[in-house]
C-alpha cells in the first residue's frame, strides 16, 4: 500500500479553512492524509503533552514519521546540545515517543544525516550505535552526502542498511554536487520504505550569500511528467516492500499539498478511515 502525506501540518494553508488556529490544524490535516512527518522534533525533543494531543486528535489508523533530534544526527554538536551525554539525549528522545507507541501510531523515526556526514568508518560506527540505542523502534536512514551512493560504496551502503535493520529513506532531490544524493529505488526493509520528495530546485539547494536558504531550498512544484516518473519508481519499489510512505517536502512555495493530492489522484488511491471533513457553517 502507498501512503501519501506532508512534512509537517502547520504551513499548508490550502488545506485549511480561513481563521483556523494553529493548534487545530492537525485534526483537519488528518481528514486529507493518513500520514505526516513531524519536523518539530528535529529542532527540539517534543514535550509529552504535545505528542499526547497529536495522537488524541488523529484517527486510529493515522501514522507519524518522527524526525530524530538534530543532536542525534550530528547537526548540532558539543556545547550546543542541552544534554550531558549521548545516552541521556537518546533516552529523552525515546521517552517522547511513548504516546505514539502506546497508540500504535509510530510509523518510524527518521535519521536524516547532514551534507557533511561522509561515508567514513567512524560514521558507519556511529550509525550502528544509533541503531543499538534505538532498540526495537523502527528507524529510517537518509543521507545527504553523495559518497554513500558512490560506485565504490553504494552496494555496501544498501547491504549495511539491510543487515543493521534500517528502513531506506529514498530522496528525490536536486542533483547539486556532493551535498545531494541520487535517487536509489532500492528497499532495505521488506515491510516499509520511505520516499521523501524534496523538489528539484537545483539552484536553490545549496546555501547562497544574501538568500534565505531555507525559504528557497524546497521551492519547487512537480509537474505531471515528474510525478509520472515517480509513479514508475513506486511501482519498482512495490515489488520489494509491502508499504511505501511518500512525504512531500517541497513546501517553500506552498506546493506540497497540491502535489500530494495530484499524486494521489494519479495513483488512483482513496484512503479509508480519515478524519471527517470539516463542514462550513452553511
Amino acid at each position: 500500500m502507498i501512503y501519501i502525506g506532508l512534512a509537517g501540518w502547520g504551513d499548508h494553508d490550502s488545506l485549511y479553512r480561513d481563521g483556523i488556529r494553529q493548534r487545530d490544524k492537525l485534526a483537519q490535516y488528518s481528514s486529507h492524509f493518513p500520514i505526516v512527518e513531524v519536523d518539530s522534533s528535529f529542532y527540539a525533543i517534543s514535550p509529552l503533552r504535545n505528542v499526547e494531543k497529536w495522537v488524541s486528535e488523529t484517527p486510529e489508523n493515522f501514522r507519524f514519521v518522527v524526525k530524530a533530534y538534530q543532536g542525534m544526527t550530528k547537526h548540532r554538536r558539543g556545547k550546543d546540545i542541552p544534554f550531558t551525554s549521548v545516552t541521556e539525549m537518546f533516552d529523552a528522545f525515546k521517552a517522547s515517543l511513548k504516546p505514539y507507541q502506546e497508540t500504535n501510531k509510530l510509523a518510524m523515526v527518521l535519521f536524516q544525516f547532514p551534507p557533511w556526514f561522509h561515508c567514513r568508518k567512524e560514521n558507519v560506527a556511529y550509525i550502528r550505535s544509533c541503531r543499538k540505542m534505538m532498540e526495537d523502534i523502527p528507524v529510517a536512514l537518509e543521507f545527504r552526502h553523495q559518497s554513500w551512493y558512490s560506485d565504490a560504496y553504494r552496494e555496501g551502503t544498501l547491504r549495511f542498511m539491510k543487515e543493521e535493520g534500517w528502513i531506506h529513506s529514498i530522496a528525490d532531490e536536486p542533483q547539486s554536487g556532493e551535498g545531494s544524493v541520487p535517487l536509489v529505488p532500492t528497499a532495505t526493509d521488506s515491510n516499509l520504505t520511505l520516499v521523501r520528495m524534496h523538489g528539484r530546485n537545483t539552484q536553490g539547494w545549496n546555501k547562497q550569500e544574501g538568500v534565505d536558504w531555507r525559504e528557497v531550498r524546497f521551492l519547487y512544484k512537480y509537474n505531471e511528467s515528474e510525478l509520472l516518473e515517480m509513479q514508475q519508481v513506486l511501482q519498482q519499489l512495490s515489488q520489494q516492500t509491502k508499504d511505501i510512505y511518500v512525504i512531500f517536502n517541497n513546501n517553500s512555495g506552498g506546493d506540497a499539498a497540491s502535489n500530494a493530492k495530484e499524486f494521489q489522484q494519479l495513483l488512483g488511491i482513496e484512503y479509508e478511515g480519515l478524519a471527517p471533513k470539516q463542514l462550513g457553517l452553511f
